[in-house]
C-alpha cells in the first residue's frame, strides 16, 4: 500500500526533502505490510522527526507501537493523529482510548470511548463503555486480592505464557535472542519463541529454566501449551509448520494453529494440528476444562466478532473434536479476547481489552454455569492489572497460587514478564437470583398462555426468549444480582408491554406480574369507559370542581371514543371523599359532574347524549369514612382514589 502523495512547492530544496522522506515512507509501508513493525517505526519517527505530517503517517507509526503493545509509545503518535483535527476511522477512538490509560489518563480516555460510541452505537466496547462508567469504581473493589512479584525467570526479552506441568512450569520464551545463529521475527525483532521449563517449589520458587522439548522444537514460534493431568498429551501453539511443511495464508503470512502432542517415555511424538485449525485463520492460546472434556481457545476464525475471540470446541472420547462454538458476545467484543484458562472451580480467566479495564489487555473471570451461561465479567482489579498488557492469568485454586504475564514497567527486566502471585482474597462468587413471573389480562386479571417473554440486559442484548406456559407463568431460570433487565411481553392481539426488573443485591426470586391489554377492547352498557380503555382517573383538587390540566389529557380521550361510537350514550357519574358535610359534597360532586359534561360538550360532544349525576361521598371505593364527625385518619392519597369521575356507558 502506497502513501497518498503530498505535493509542497515552497522552495526546490523544500520539494526534494518532500520526495526524498516520501521514498521513505513507501519503504517503511512496506515493512508495516509485511508485520515489520520494528523496522517501520524506525524509518516512521525519522521522518516524523524532520516535521512531516500526514495522517496515514501518524496511523502507521502510532499502531506499529499499538500492535507491538507499546502503548505510552502509540500515546504520542495517536496524541499528534488527533490533533490534526482530520476525519479518522472510529476504531482510532478506541486505540487513542486504551493509550490515554496507559498514561493514566482516564478521563480522557473515557471521552474518547464516548466519541467511539457515538459514531458507533452498535459497537459493544462503545456500549460496555456507556453502561459501566463506573468501572474504575467497580475495579478498585476487585484490587488488592493478589500478592504479585517478579517470578525469576525472565529474561531481557519476552517470557509469557505459563501452563502448570507436574512439578514444573512450562512458559514461552524469545530468549534465544542474540544467539550466534537465530532467525528474528520482523514483528518484535526478537528470536521466534520457544518453550522452556522450570521447576517449581510449593511457594512456587522456580528453578533454572531449560529448553523443555527438542522434538517438539521448530524454527518458528511455539507458545502457550497446556497439559492433561496424566502429562501424557500436551496442546500448544505454533506457526503454521509441521514436518518440514509450512503453510501460508492468501497474503503469504504465517499464521498460528494448536497442535496435540503425545509422550511417549521422555520424549514428546505424534504431533499433529487439530482439524479445526486453517491456513486462513490463526488458533491459538489452548486451555483445558477441569474434566477435560473441552478445549477452549483464541481465534479469528469467520465467526468471529472482533480481532479475536475465545472458542470452545467438544473433545471426544475417541480423541476427535466437535465443531467449535464462539462463547457469544457477553465474552467477546470487537476487540481482543484471548489467553482463556479455566480453574478447577469452573471460573474462565481470560484476556480482553474491549471490556473495560485499565489500559491495555486486563485479566478478567466469569463463571461457566452448569447450563453452558456464562456469569458476570469481573475485572479482577490491580495489582494483577495494570495499565499495560495483562494476561495469560493461570492458578492453582488449592494453593492459591499461580502465574501472569505483563508488559508493565514495574519489576520489569524486558518485553513481556512472567510474575507470581498468591491470591490472599478470593474475588466474590456471582449473586444469584430465580427470574421468573406471570403474564394477565389487564382487565380480567385472568392468565395469558403462549405469550412470547424476552428478556434483554442493560445494553439492549437479547438474552433469552421463553413462552408463558397454561398458567400465564414464564421463568428466565437463574440472572445475576444487582442488575437490571428489560422484560418484553408480545401476544397477537394484544398491545406489547415491557417492565424493567431491577434485580436486587440477594440471592432468591424476583418476580414480575405483567399486564397485557387487548388492542380492541370490547365494551357493553354499564361498563366504565375508563376501565375498558384504560384511562386514568379523573381527579379533583379538594374541594374544587374546576377541570385540571392533567384531567383534560383523559377527557380527550373520552371525546376520541365518543367521536368513534356516535351513538354512545354516557352517564358521568361524579364523587368525593368523606372530608366536609355529606350534604356540602353531594353539590360539590354535582358540581364536578356538570363541569365534565360541559368539558365534553364544549369539546364536540352532543349534550343529548350525556347524562350525570353527583354522589358525593355515598359510594366511597376504601375505607375511608368521615361521619358523623368530619374527620378521618386516611393519608391525602387514600382520600384522593374517592375524588373521581366515572363514565358508565349507557348505550352503544
Amino acid at each position: 500500500m502506497k502513501t497518498k502523495t503530498i505535493v509542497i512547492v515552497a522552495s526546490l530544496l523544500k520539494s526534494f526533502l518532500v520526495d526524498a522522506q516520501e521514498v521513505k515512507i513507501k519503504n517503511a509501508d512496506k515493512d508495516f505490510e509485511k508485520f515489520a513493525y520494528v523496522d517501520a517505526i524506525k524509518t516512521y519517527e525519522k521522518v516524523a522527526g524532520k516535521g512531516y505530517k500526514s495522517v496515514e503517517l501518524f496511523q502507521k507509526l502510532a499502531n506499529s507501537y499499538y500492535y507491538n503493545g507499546k502503548l505510552q509509545d502509540a500515546n504520542k503518535w495517536y496524541s499528534e493523529l488527533f490533533a490534526m483535527n482530520q476525519p479518522v476511522d472510529n476504531e482510532y477512538y478506541f486505540r487513542y482510548a486504551q493509550t490515554l490509560k496507559a498514561i493514566g489518563d482516564y478521563k480522557k480516555a473515557d471521552q474518547m470511548m464516548a466519541q467511539f460510541n457515538a459514531k458507533n452505537g452498535t459497537d459493544l466496547r462503545g456500549k460496555l463503555a456507556k453502561s459501566q462508567s463506573n468501572y474504575l469504581a467497580e475495579i478498585k473493589k476487585n484490587s488488592g486480592r493478589y500478592k504479585i512479584e517478579n517470578a525469576g525467570i525472565n529474561s531481557q526479552f519476552s517470557d509469557y505464557g505459563t501452563a502448570f506441568y507436574k512439578d514444573e512450569i512450562v512458559f514461552t520464551s524469545a530468549k534465544d535472542t542474540g544467539g550466534i545463529v537465530d532467525k528474528k521475527h520482523n514483528w518484535t525483532n526478537q528470536s521466534f519463541t520457544n518453550l522452556y521449563s522450570a521447576s517449581k517449589s510449593e511457594e512456587d520458587n522456580l528453578g533454572t529454566p531449560e529448553k523443555f522439548s527438542k522434538s517438539v522444537a521448530s524454527k518458528y514460534h511455539e507458545s502457550t501449551p497446556v497439559f492433561t493431568k496424566d502429562g501424557n498429551t500436551m496442546y500448544f501453539t505454533r506457526n503454521n509448520y509441521l514436518n518440514g511443511k509450512k503453510g501460508k495464508n492468501a497474503e503469504q503470512t504465517i499464521l498460528l494453529k494448536i497442535y496435540r502432542a503425545k509422550k511417549e517415555g521422555d520424549k514428546w511424538t505424534n504431533i499433529e494440528e487439530l482439524p479445526f485449525n486453517n491456513n486462513n485463520y490463526s488458533v491459538a492460546h489452548p486451555a483445558l476444562s477441569a474434566d477435560e472434556k473441552t478445549l477452549y481457545f483464541a481465534s479469528d476464525m469467520p465467526g468471529t466478532l472482533g480481532a479475536s475471540d475465545i472458542f470452545k470446541v467438544n473433545i471426544n472420547t475417541d480423541g476427535s473434536f466437535g465443531t467449535p462454538m464462539n462463547l457469544g458476545n457477553k465474552i467477546n467484543t470487537e476487540a481482543r479476547e484471548t489467553f482463556p484458562f479455566i480453574s478447577k472451580d469452573n471460573e474462565l480467566y481470560f484476556a480482553s481489552d474491549g471490556h473495560p479495564g485499565l489500559g491495555g489487555l486486563d485479566v478478567f473471570v466469569t463463571e461457566l454455569k452448569d447450563d453452558g451461561t456464562v456469569g458476570s465479567i469481573k475485572n479482577v482489579g490491580e495489582p494483577v492489572n495494570s495499565s499495560m498488557d495483562d494476561f495469560a492469568f493461570i492458578i492453582d485454586t488449592k494453593s492459591k497460587r499461580g502465574f501472569v504475564s505483563s508488559n508493565r514497567k514495574e519489576d520489569n527486566l524486558g518485553y513481556d514478564d512472567i510474575y507470581k502471585f498468591l491470591e490472599i482474597a478470593a474475588i466474590p462468587k456471582d449473586c444469584e437470583k430465580q427470574l421468573k413471573g406471570i403474564i394477565v389480562d389487564f382487565d380480567s386479571q385472568e392468565p395469558i398462555s403462549s405469550a412470547t417473554v424476552t428478556l434483554f440486559d442493560n445494553s439492549e442484548n437479547k438474552i433469552k426468549t421463553v413462552t408463558s406456559d397454561a398458567n400465564g407463568k414464564y421463568d428466565f431460570g437463574i440472572v445475576e444480582c444487582d442488575t437490571k433487565f428489560k422484560i418484553r411481553v408480545e401476544k397477537p392481539e394484544f398491545n406489547t408491554n415491557e417492565i424493567l426488573a431491577i434485580i436486587p443485591n440477594k440471592p432468591g426470586i424476583t418476580e414480575s406480574r405483567i399486564t397485557l391489554e387487548l388492542t380492541e377492547k370490547p365494551m357493553k352498557p354499564g361498563d366504565d369507559l375508563r376501565n375498558a380503555l384504560g384511562i386514568d382517573i379523573i381527579y379533583f383538587d379538594l374541594d374544587k370542581s374546576n377541570i385540571r390540566p392533567d384531567a383534560a389529557v383523559e377527557l380527550a380521550k373520552i371525546v376520541e371514543v365518543m367521536k368513534q361510537y356516535p351513538n354512545m350514550h354516557i352517564d358521568v357519574r361524579s364523587h368525593t371523599d368523606c372530608r366536609q358535610t355529606a350534604k356540602y359534597n353531594e353539590a360539590l360532586s354535582d358540581r364536578r359532574a356538570k363541569s365534565t359534561i360541559a368539558w365534553l360538550v364544549k369539546n364536540g360532544i352532543e349534550k343529548d347524549r350525556l347524562t350525570g349525576k353527583g354522589y358525593g361521598e355515598t359510594l366511597l371505593v376504601n375505607d375511608c369514612g368521615c361521619e358523623p364527625t368530619n374527620h378521618s385518619n386516611c393519608s391525602e392519597e387514600q382520600h384522593k382514589k374517592n375524588r373521581r369521575s366515572e363514565f358508565i356507558i349507557v348505550k352503544l
